[in-house]
């Protein structure tokens, strides 16, 4: 009988390991109180060589015995808020293992209860509960699986938005040449509508020059080895690159502060994300108003603010300004021509250069955007014959 315990016991150590598994491990550390050490365990109520099999488990783990009593429980379990004390307090749980205990059935199941004091309100976990041979005693393992499923659900959203942000021009463009072919013996309609086709091709040409940009630098690790850029230079190159846009708003562009600053970076990155945040500050402002890029310093760090007179943000979409597509206002966003990937372009080049973005808003009074970037360090140098002297960052 032993024999057939561990061996039920080790075909589901298989089951219970994976990403979601590891992850569930890392928050039971994170915890307040976590000692990593399991509970204490009544040893003469397990049978040999399962308390060990499952001091090895990383994921929520409950041993039952034929009274509903929790005999085992790993530190993540009482971490999530699944066993209290001497109770399994999850009701779908704890029905689940009088199931199994009635009729020896391996049951498994997704749920989803509010039981974390931190995080997410709700988890979803995978559960899996057996019977642990004939003594009553009933196994239930418990796998969150809350990071998995937002991960699937932001990939979800990604690909439809991806899929709609391309079909429309492209079904502009086809609609447009069916148009042109029909009146190719009026000139002026085929000119009215090759310049409406050569917006959609620029449009659609954004959408994928964005997508390139997204993809290289999300993900990537924060660069090793930065070079010295000069701020003013990126700022200039930037506010040139939308001059045209504010102009025909007759929308002012200022910069004040940023000469002799130098941040560690990327040259290149660093205009990208400040021409998206002048070139959305342009495209939500009035006409006749004003965007400010302003610069503020410490020792170790840069901070360029984009401010505008705009429509300002609603605070529920605050958190989720830099998401990938998300637009406040859809049909104004495409209208003036932006791709909805801009924000989020800012976020991922902020975070690969071991800086951040942050944002403040107010409806009807206009928007600041804050990038913050590292500044090079004073180096410590040795001449011959001479004490060391530091060498400071312009």
């Amino acid at each position: 009988m032993q024999a057939e315990l561990l061996a039920a016991i080790a075909g589901l150590v298989g089951l219970a390991t994976g990403v979601a598994a590891g992850l569930a491990f890392r928050i039971s550390e994170a915890r307040p109180g976590y000692k990593g050490v399991p509970d204490p365990v009544q040893q003469s109520e397990l049978p040999s060589g399962i308390a060990e099999v499952l001091s090895a488990l990383p994921s929520s783990a409950v041993v039952l015995d034929s009274a509903d009593r929790v005999l085992r429980a790993s530190s993540a379990a009482r971490a999530f808020g699944i066993v209290r004390g001497e109770e399994l307090v999850i009701p779908e749980l704890l029905a689940l293992a009088r199931h199994v205990r009635r009729d020896g059935v391996i049951r498994e199941t997704e749920i989803e209860v509010a039981v974390r004091k931190f995080g997410p309100d709700v988890t979803s976990f995978a559960v899996r509960v057996a019977p642990l041979g004939g003594t009553g005693l009933v196994l239930v393992l418990a796998e969150d699986q809350t990071e998995r499923r937002r991960v699937e659900a932001v990939r979800r959203d990604f690909v439809a938005n991806v899929s709609h942000e391309l079909k429309t021009p492209v079904g502009a463009l086809s609609l447009l040449a069916e148009t042109i072919a029909d009146a190719s013996d009026d000139p002026e309609a085929v000119r009215r509508f090759t310049g409406r086709m050569q917006k959609e091709a620029a449009r659609l040409t954004s959408v994928i020059q964005d997508l390139i940009t997204l993809s290289r630098i999300q993900g990537a690790e924060p660069m090793a080895e930065p070079a010295d850029v000069d701020l003013a230079h990126v700022v200039e190159e930037a506010l040139e690159s939308v001059r045209m846009a504010a102009d025909a708003k007759e929308i002012q562009l200022v910069a004040s502060g940023t000469a002799g600053v130098t941040v560690l970076g990327d040259e290149g990155l660093l205009v990208t994300a400040m021409r998206n945040l002048v070139a959305n500050a342009v495209a939500y402002s009035p006409e006749r108003t004003r965007v400010s890029v302003t610069a503020a310093v410490t020792e170790t760090t840069a901070e360029v603010s984009v401010a505008d007179q705009g429509i300002g943000i609603p605070p529920q979409d605050l958190e989720r300004i830099f998401e990938r597509f998300y637009r406040v206002d859809a049909a104004r966003s495409r209208a003036t021509g932006g791709t909805g990937l801009g924000l989020a372009i800012v976020k991922h080049i902020s975070t690969h250069h071991r800086g951040d973005v942050t944002v403040w808003s107010k409806e009807g009074s206009g928007s600041t955007f804050t990038l913050r970037l590292p500044r090079p360090q004073p180096r410590v140098r040795q001449s011959p014959g001479q004490d060391n002297y530091r060498e400071a960052p312009q």
